[in-house]
């Protein structure tokens, strides 16, 4: 196997992870926040998946990080997580349907490529093209239909995506622990945040969830947090932040189709076509640069010494 198809595997299967799994969590979380209060779920799912992890990495001998590497990881998990996750769980809560969670979360290349400026990171053409297209896609699918949601939510979905965009750029250039340790601290971090936040709210667990609330906060924790988390921490430090975040073109996909599959929402011709929009512009996001290499590349973030 050559070098560059051995490097293009992991970003590929990371990639479909994201994808995916991803998509499929807007729906979950919409299950999940029908017996349990929404900060207290994304708290439990991340504060849970980050003990799993953390302990598993230390059985297995990975060092504890620096306190410098220790500190970034968890703004960043505050950025992301705490902040990022915790409003789109907020927002479904207050009937921000799930597919339309998603297309508002949509923005984050847009954000993300403006943020990269601000780094220095150079934005190629093509990406800049994808993006376009996917935003026209976007407009397109909110333009009408279904998918409605109420003010106040599509504002936390809003800022959720900026705080994600923000701190997607952010972690690509500061030192964070090595390995699948940055990710355990992140949700450590993130899931005592949103449990501080759960409480200071008000928030009160009036009846034990039924099976359905506890399969989706098993979901959201083994396969939403652990491992798409980990494969995008994988990816915003080997991609640039338009491929890395391009994952928010395909989300509102799946998260549809969930939607109209399992839930009530239904898609007209429009919101079709709009889907499909949105699917190329993920082709020239994430082929681009494959197609399309920068004639110089990004600097490298940095990552903690061993």
């Amino acid at each position: 196997m050559s070098r560059s198809t051995s490097s293009l595997l992991p970003l590929s299967l990371a990639l479909f992870t994201l994808y995916i799994v991803w998509g499929s969590t807007y729906f979950v979380i919409r299950l999940g926040v029908e017996s349990w209060p929404p900060l207290l779920l994304a708290g439990l799912r991340f504060l849970l998946a980050g003990l799993i992890l953390f302990i598993f990495l230390r059985w297995r001998g990975q060092p504890l990080p620096t306190l410098r590497a220790t500190i970034n990881a968890g703004l960043i998990g505050l950025l992301l997580l705490a902040v990022g996750n915790g409003l789109v769980t907020l927002a479904e809560h207050q009937q921000v349907p799930s597919g339309l969670a998603a297309v508002m979360v949509a923005t984050v290349p847009l954000f993300a490529m403006c943020f990269s400026r601000l780094f220095g990171i150079r934005t190629r053409k093509i990406e800049w093209l994808g993006i376009l297209v996917g935003l026209a896609g976007i407009i397109l699918l909110n333009s009408g239909g279904h998918l409605a949601g109420n003010p106040q939510g599509a504002l936390l979905v809003l800022t959720a995506a900026l705080s994600w965009a923000f701190g997607s750029v952010l972690g690509s250039r500061i030192t964070l622990p090595t390995g699948a340790m940055a990710g355990a601290i992140e949700m450590l971090v993130a899931g005592v945040a949103l449990l501080l936040a759960s409480v200071l709210s008000g928030e009160r667990l009036t009846a034990l969830p039924d099976l359905q609330g506890f399969l989706s906060l098993g979901y959201l924790m083994l396969f939403g947090s652990i491992i798409a988390i980990n494969a995008y921490m994988y990816l915003i430090r080997n991609v640039t932040p338009a491929v890395a975040t391009s994952y928010a073109y395909v989300n509102p996909v799946v998260a549809v189709l969930l939607g109209t599959s399992f839930g009530d929402e239904m898609l007209t011709p429009r919101e079709w076509l709009a889907l499909a929009i949105i699917i190329f512009a993920v082709v020239l996001v994430t082929l681009g640069k494959t197609l399309f290499p920068a004639r110089s590349s990004v600097t490298a973030p940095r990552k903690e010494s061993d």
